[in-house]
């Protein structure tokens, strides 16, 4: 096992830096402290994940590659949420609803350690978001920490408290390719039911039964039958772009190509995937065209209406998301 870290640039007057940590099996992976970010995992040194060209782009621009996004990952309806008589007003960054956060955690520099031992490999990221940044009530700590061992099990568990009412649903956003493109893999997904959306991307019906439908994964199917058919929803959307409700059979995702397979647990009670649909060769991401990966971002499903209950921390109540990935 192995840990290290080099500085690549600065910004803000903060450092910006490349973690990487390498286990016994020649498995190695690298995570960037701007935004937490997931930035390459290598097996025998091909990349399992989107990657931008260098380090130094993922700060020019953002495209949520490998991102811990927050403090919401998706959208919020109208960029409100509703509390008892009180409305608190998110801003309004996709037309009238609100993604991603607004100036996300993703975009933030967080401070990291690094610790190794014989059994695991990782690094501590952690992360203040003050008070009113964003929109969000309380100040907030986040504390990511990034594990690999030598079954090649990548771990990632993201923790939060804040001292105020908020709300939380961050996810991490990278996008898995298995060293292929989205189109060439097999999925398998423990869920019964989807969200179809509006043209907005937000859900608007509630449940669906993937029974019978191009969603249905639950026997693992290539992801190409899906963006291949003429459903609506995928027309809609230009491919998948869809929450996965969990039905807590384990593993949630199963990923794999003709040369490697990855397994995913999590204890999140969603699974929201997206196939790139809108990268094209352009900008930063010059390297990266529609359908090249899919995220399977492990989190609260996004609601339709504005009482985010089921995303609403209590002051000092403890956040915690967990994630385990294995590559083969």
């Amino acid at each position: 096992m192995k840990t290290s870290f080099r500085k690549y640039s600065r910004k803000n007057g903060q450092d910006l830096c490349e973690i990487s940590l390498e286990n016994n099996q020649g498995m190695k992976v690298k995570i960037l402290n701007y935004g937490a970010t997931l930035e390459k995992v290598l097996l025998d040194g091909e990349d399992m994940i989107l990657s931008l060209n260098s380090p130094e782009d993922y700060s020019k621009e953002r495209n949520f590659l490998g991102g811990t996004v927050g403090r919401i990952c998706g959208r919020v309806r109208l960029g409100q949420w509703k509390h008892g008589n009180q409305i608190y007003q998110l801003p309004q960054n996709d037309g009238e609803n609100h993604i991603h956060g607004g100036i996300g955690t993703d975009m933030k520099i967080w401070n990291f350690k690094l610790k190794n031992s014989e059994q695991e490999s990782r690094v501590d990221l952690f992360l203040f978001d003050p008070d009113g940044d964003n929109g969000y009530p309380g100040n907030m700590k986040l504390y990511a920490t990034y594990k690999l061992d030598n079954e090649n099990n990548l771990s990632y568990k993201l923790e939060a408290v804040s001292d105020q009412l908020t709300i939380f649903n961050p996810a991490n956003h990278t996008y898995f390719n298995l060293g292929e493109r989205a189109t060439d893999l097999k999925l398998q997904l423990a869920a019964d039911y989807y969200l179809p959306v509006g043209t907005d991307g937000l859900p608007n019906q509630g449940m669906k039964n993937v029974e019978n439908t191009v969603f249905d994964f639950r026997q693992g199917k290539k992801i190409s039958a899906a963006l291949d058919s003429d459903d609506s929803q995928i027309n809609l959307r230009n491919g998948l772009d869809h929450p996965f409700i969990l039905n807590g059979m384990q593993p949630a995702a199963v990923l794999s190509s003709n040369k490697h397979k990855m397994i995913m647990t999590t204890n999140a009670p969603a699974i929201v995937t997206y196939t790139a649909n809108h990268f094209n060769h352009t900008g930063v991401a010059n390297n990266i065209g529609q359908y090249d990966g899919i995220t399977l971002e492990a989190q609260y499903p996004p609601a339709e209406g504005i009482e985010l209950g089921e995303i609403t921390l209590l002051p000092f109540e403890k956040f915690e998301r967990k994630i385990n990935w294995n590559f083969s």
